[in-house]
């Protein structure tokens, strides 16, 4: 099924980066998007418009990914954009543009870490509740952004098909009282939407991080589909999760979408976060008038040619955001690396059809959703497609993500 091309998105409001190839420019290389056309930096680096910007080195985006141009500076990666936005409005020469269908789409950084939060109260207590009849948050859950670190090599960019994965759960169809230990195709896959923020300037060992610098270390953000098996008391995770954290059950694959959208592009969308709960520590402390964004979420499944939206939910319901999540890892003097990603954890709201992940929406397949061909789903099943996209402001000021897509397919023998 063609997908939309959310040219509404990318308004020149945004300014976003990703790295494509074309048939006239057949080397990934670094671009930007304005509505439906794709922009090849290296020619606009070219004609001599950034020529005054001290810091940016020649040739800077005739590269793979977007790590070398993500460590700069913030105040360079604006004044880029603030040139870039007075270029773009005026034609560009001919062959520097290729409509966004002619192109290929990359893994836009190469990523060093991937930690997963959990950074939505909706999130952990719709969850606790179906698994466990607790809706408790977690002891630390107020006090920091509780995570793990995930496999960062299983990263993949938005369209990457995901293998249904193999792993070791309970065998509950068995008769005795104590399950054994199988090996197989999960039985429970289902998806997670998330953010993830991008790590720009790095920050050293030992160095720490304040919140309310944090931004000055954020390349910018993308829509993050942590595709889990998630049912504990039945699938992968149930068995990994006694007494240590997930790791087949979330290591198999993640997908991103190819824009990646600066904090500047979302700047003007910046509205208050929730606030603290109790006493945080200093490093965690941010500006709460301005700790948010008016982003609004949707997932939907396709299943053959019918499209069925499952859920709706707001960047607003998250507790805790992308600086305090880089500040929490910093805090123990480590360090963060260029193109390191920060998962927010599923992004769900308080109430029915803003929950972010089938575990969620289906209360663990006790109550199954009809799809619009009208087959049901408690989870994924193989051939399902999961379209995530994320977007803030109007049709002319519109500042979106555009997808971030994958379809499940079997499961393969390893």
């Amino acid at each position: 099924m063609s997908s939309p091309e959310y040219s509404d998105h990318f308004s020149i409001t945004n300014i976003p980066f990703g790295v494509a190839s074309c048939e006239s420019h057949p080397n990934p290389q670094c671009v930007t998007r304005l509505g439906n056309k794709v922009i090849f930096l290296v020619d606009i680096q070219r004609s001599g418009v950034f020529s005054n910007i001290t810091g940016l080195l020649e040739g800077i985006f005739d590269s793979p990914t977007l790590n070398e141009y993500a460590a700069l500076p913030r105040s360079i990666h604006r004044e880029v954009r603030r040139v870039l936005q007075e270029t773009l409005k005026k034609p560009l020469p001919v062959g520097f543009a290729e409509n966004i269908g002619a192109v290929t789409l990359y893994l836009p950084i190469a990523v060093g870490g991937f930690t997963d939060f959990s950074c939505s109260v909706h999130h952990v207590r719709n969850a606790g509740r179906i698994i466990i009849n607790d809706e408790s948050v977690p002891p630390g859950f107020f006090s920091f952004p509780i995570g793990y670190n995930g496999r960062a090599s299983t990263i993949c960019v938005s369209g990457t098909p995901i293998v249904r994965p193999k792993g070791h759960f309970f065998d509950h169809s068995s008769p005795s009282e104590k399950k054994p230990i199988i090996y197989g195709p999960s039985q429970a896959m289902d998806y997670e939407l998330e953010v993830g923020v991008i790590i720009g300037n790095g920050v050293s060992k030992l160095q720490g991080l304040d919140a309310r610098d944090a931004n000055d270390h954020i390349f910018g953000m993308v829509l993050l589909n942590d595709w889990s098996d998630v049912v504990p008391a039945r699938d992968i995770q149930g068995c990994e999760m006694m007494p240590l954290g997930p790791l087949n059950g979330k290591s198999f694959g993640t997908s991103i979408s190819p824009w990646v959208v600066t904090l500047d592009a979302l700047e003007p969308f910046a509205t208050p976060g929730p606030n603290p709960e109790v006493a945080l520590a200093s490093h965690l402390e941010d500006d709460v008038n301005k700790s948010s964004y008016e982003i609004n979420f949707k997932v939907e499944i396709i299943s053959g040619q019918h499209v069925t939206t499952v859920s709706e939910s707001k960047f607003t319901d998250l507790h805790w955001n992308g600086p305090q999540m880089a500040a929490h890892l910093a805090s123990t003097g480590a360090d963060l690396r260029t193109g390191d990603i920060l998962g927010t954890g599923t992004v769900s709201g308080p109430n029915e059809g803003s929950f972010g992940c089938l575990l969620e929406t289906t209360k663990a397949g006790k109550e199954p959703i009809t799809l619009t061909d009208g087959s049901e789903r408690k989870l994924l099943l193989d051939g399902d497609i999961v379209r995530m996209t994320g977007v803030v402001g109007g049709v002319n000021s519109g500042v979106g993500f555009g997808e971030c897509v994958g379809q499940l397919v079997a499961a393969v023998d390893i």
